[in-house]
């Protein structure tokens, strides 16, 4: 199996096509090309996780975080970015980044932390602007299914936890071949009114092509009919950061030790205790006191993250309680979410994980 087989995987879960602008998630050394021989999944990579995926005989990184994150203008070693550069170079070790992307998906890293905490009746805190399209196409009427089941095999028809969806209007279409034309149906130079279906359906922008493709493939038509609609408004299944309902309504200090203990987090810097029971919750793993205004928006009793300023801890108010877990601490079960679904997909392949702990963050207590 070949590494690019592992990334149209992951790439299932998580499309590129779903990275922020500033990121720099996909391939970022070697070839996609190349025969895999075991996969590595890990938080971060470093000179010590290309060198244990060496070890371990795996020449394909899976990575959360991108070691190739701004431009590189030399590689001769003085830093811990070139030198994992360095290191999978010589010894022929693809690095892929899946980050933002993954950020942005419902059950992606976010998605996994909520799972920690058994949360219910998930949706994103701050949807994404759709990314979705709509297609429509006239199809004769024997010809309906065969080409709808292409269209749905490619992947149009999704929303939410629903496949398959679309919507069928009959009709009647007119058409008059022309010279040098091989109609399927009518004559060469007289007008035609076959019965026809509108058949329409949704699908997220990456897809067109290949939704496209199989829809022409599948279509009797020598020139098939066929619009395709940009859809306003934002993706409620894509974004940053969930919110969620606890089971039922928790005391906010055994909250905070439930999140300390699966999180493994050493200290948790927090606001003033409100004195009020955490019933919804909201999350986002990494980074993310950008979501405070959302959270609030939301009524969320409790926002979990990491990597807050100072300043930022004065954005709740007295309205919402905020936890700052730690960067790595919020994101390290990441690693179990990539290795599952790829075990998944392949399950007698050869994944682990890093066994090697990349949080440059220590406590002294």
């Amino acid at each position: 199996m070949n590494i690019a087989a592992i990334l149209s995987c992951l790439e299932s879960l998580a499309p590129l096509v779903y990275q922020e602008s500033y990121d720099n998630c996909g391939l970022l050394t070697g070839s996609s090309a190349w025969e895999c021989t075991g996969v590595m999944v890990t938080l971060d990579t470093t000179e010590a996780v290309v060198l244990e995926a060496v070890r371990s005989k795996c020449n394909l990184i899976v990575s959360h975080h991108p070691i190739i994150f701004g431009g590189i203008k030399k590689i001769n070693g003085k830093n811990y970015v070139e030198k994992a550069v360095i290191a999978a170079i010589k010894n022929d070790i693809a690095i892929y980044a899946i980050h933002t992307n993954l950020d942005n998906v419902i059950g992606g890293v976010s998605g996994k932390m909520a799972e920690l905490l058994g949360l219910t009746n998930l949706k994103v805190l701050s949807p994404s602007p759709t990314g979705l399209k709509k297609l429509f196409v006239f199809i004769p009427t024997d010809h309906l299914e065969f080409v709808r089941d292409a269209i749905f095999k490619a992947g149009a028809g999704h929303i939410g936890n629903y496949s398959e969806a679309g919507f069928t209007t009959e009709g009647t279409g007119s058409f008059k071949a022309g010279k040098g034309a091989h109609p399927f149906v009518g004559e060469e130079g007289k007008r035609h009114y076959e019965k026809e279906f509108r058949f329409e359906a949704i699908f997220p922008s990456f897809l067109e092509t290949s939704i496209i493709a199989a829809m022409v493939k599948a279509h009797p038509y020598e020139e098939v009919a066929y619009d395709i609609l940009d859809l306003a408004g934002t993706n409620p299944s894509i974004g940053s950061g969930l919110i969620g309902d606890l089971p039922k309504p928790v005391d906010e200090k055994a909250f905070l030790g439930l999140v300390r203990e699966t999180f493994r987090s050493p200290v948790i810097r927090h606001t003033e205790f409100r004195n009020r029971p955490v019933k919804k919750c909201a999350l986002c793993g990494g980074a993310g006191s950008f979501l405070i205004p959302k959270a609030l928006a939301e009524g969320a009793d409790i926002f979990l993250t990491a990597d807050l300023k100072y300043h930022e801890f004065f954005d709740a108010g007295d309205q919402l309680l905020i936890a700052d877990i730690g960067h790595f601490e919020s994101e390290q079960y990441t690693t179990d979410l990539l290795c599952d679904k790829i075990r998944e997909k392949y399950p007698n392949f050869a994944v682990q994980k890093s066994a090697v702990v990349t949080n440059p963050v220590h406590y002294f207590f």
